[in-house]
């Protein structure tokens, strides 16, 4: 697996767990608390954490997984 590759599955895990928090925090505050806020460094931290395990980590297992086969 290349280094593009790695870096396109990131970047597309990353935006779409971005935009899934964002939609999930302005809903749930605006329906519990009643204001419509974006918790953005929880969004942030949810599309790093959640683009690193399947984006990278994931591929460079099986990579080498079948490297050693």
């Amino acid at each position: 697996m290349s280094i593009r590759q790695l870096l396109i599955d990131f970047i597309i895990t990353f935006a779409v767990t971005l935009v899934v928090t964002v939609v999930v925090t302005f809903l749930w505050n605006l329906v519990v608390h009643r204001g419509g806020a974006i918790d953005w460094e929880t969004s942030f931290r949810f599309a790093i954490i959640f683009g690193i395990v399947p984006g990278i980590v994931l591929p460079w297992t099986r990579a080498r997984e079948s490297k050693a086969a």
